[in-house]
Parts: C-alpha cells; sequence; structure tokens
C-alpha cells in the first residue's frame, strides 16, 4: 500500500511550524536589537480547512488576516464567541459595499488604498457606534494590477482618513514579486514616520525576517504556518 504525506492541517505539524516562525522572528528581533516579542504574527488563513484552524488556535495563535470579507464570516462567526481574546484582520482589497460587514467583523482593516473606501469606512463605524482602526495599504512598487495607494499620494489619504474619524494605526504593503523587498520595506518606513505612525505590516512567509530588520511590526505568514496549497490564491498576500 502507498504510503500517505502527512496532512499539512494536522495539529502536530502546524504547531511545529508555528514554533518555528516564532523562533525566526524572535532571532531576527534580537539581530536587529529589538525585543524578540516586538512584533507580532499575523497567521494568514485564506483558504485553510478547519482543522487548521482549530489546530492553530489549539497551539495560542490569536492573530488572523482574512482577504475576504465573505470567506472570513464564515470561517470566523462562530469562533468570536468562543474565543475571547480573537483578533481578526482584514489584509485583502474591500469593496466599499462591503464596508459595513467589514467592520462588523474585523478588528482592523490593513487595506484602506483610496478616499472613497475611507469614506465609506467612517460612515460605517458612525452607524455602527464603532471607532474603525486601520492601516494604509501603500502599493510601493506602483504595480497597477495591485491594490494599494501610490506612495506620492498616501499622506493626502492618510490626511483624509484622520480627518474621517479613522483610527490610522499604521501602514501595509505587498512589494512586487520579482524585485528585492528590503527598498519597498524602507520605503514604507519613510511614510510611516513623516506621518507619525507606528505600525508597518510588511513581510510574509519569503521575507518576514528582512521585514523585521526594516521594522516591521506585523508579518503576514501563511504558507510557512500551514505549508503550500494553492500557490495562484496566496501568492500576493502570504
Amino acid at each position: 500500500m502507498a504510503s500517505s504525506s502527512p496532512d499539512p492541517a494536522d495539529a502536530s505539524s502546524v504547531a511545529r511550524r508555528l514554533g518555528t516562525v516564532r523562533a525566526r522572528m524572535a532571532q531576527a528581533c534580537r539581530a536587529a536589537g529589538r525585543a524578540p516579542d516586538s512584533v507580532v504574527l499575523t497567521a494568514v488563513t485564506k483558504t485553510q480547512p478547519p482543522e487548521a484552524i482549530d489546530a492553530i488556535l489549539a497551539a495560542g495563535q490569536r492573530v488572523f488576516g482574512e482577504n475576504r470579507v465573505q470567506e472570513a464570516q464564515g470561517r470566523w462567526t462562530d469562533h468570536r464567541a468562543l474565543v475571547p481574546d480573537l483578533e481578526l484582520r482584514l489584509i485583502g482589497p474591500l469593496q466599499t459595499n462591503k464596508a459595513g460587514d467589514a467592520v462588523a467583523l474585523f478588528d482592523v482593516i490593513e487595506t484602506l488604498d483610496r478616499l472613497k473606501l475611507g469614506d465609506a469606512l467612517a460612515a460605517a463605524g458612525g452607524k455602527a457606534g464603532k471607532s474603525v482602526r486601520v492601516l494604509v495599504q501603500v502599493n510601493t512598487g506602483a504595480e497597477p494590477q495591485k491594490a494599494g495607494v501610490l506612495p506620492e499620494d498616501a499622506d493626502a489619504l492618510i490626511a483624509h482618513a484622520r480627518s474621517s474619524g479613522l483610527m490610522v494605526e499604521g501602514l501595509m504593503c505587498i512589494p512586487p514579486a520579482d524585485e528585492a523587498p528590503e527598498r519597498h520595506f524602507d520605503l514604507l518606513g519613510q511614510i510611516a514616520r513623516r506621518n507619525g505612525l507606528k505600525v508597518l505590516s510588511m513581510g510574509m512567509s519569503g521575507d518576514y525576517e528582512a521585514a523585521i530588520g526594516l521594522g516591521a511590526t506585523h508579518v503576514r505568514v501563511g504558507s510557512a504556518l500551514f505549508g503550500e496549497r494553492n500557490t495562484l490564491q496566496t501568492a500576493s498576500i502570504d
């Protein structure tokens, strides 16, 4: 009988990968002269089956990133009541007509990238009586196929979002896949500093250590935690 490969969602495999990622994050922090626990790990759970979610929750992970509102609703609504310290972060593009649903479900929206969306989020927050925490997504590579405000327009969007009552906590970026990420991480840091922002969500499975060295406060990791699944779906975020 042919042997089968280990299930990537197996609880012990997920826990082992989580431990490895956390250890590498701590080492990168120490190498950068930072406290080992100064960076938040956001586990990217899009496309993951329920057993993978259960496994990583059991291993102690509490911060999660999703890139589609409807999928996240189905995956996390029940967990909200069972895991009170859960934090959900939207890391995918958001349509304005989904702003209300996103505000209701997510603790942080990392993908504010245009004035119209900022207005929609502010209105949804006002209707819900909720302060909306956001990051501004910057398209550091000016890639036409990718979401994010252009670097030269970031300051204006940040100012507009603040004046609309949104809680702008920081910035997010996804560097071009075919370029070294360091200059993009550095550019994001420059924009953050001149706008007095402390949160930098940058770095994914292949480059989170470099991002930590350049000031990341949050890294978004998927395949390094769960194993490779559908690369066509996961390439842009994790």
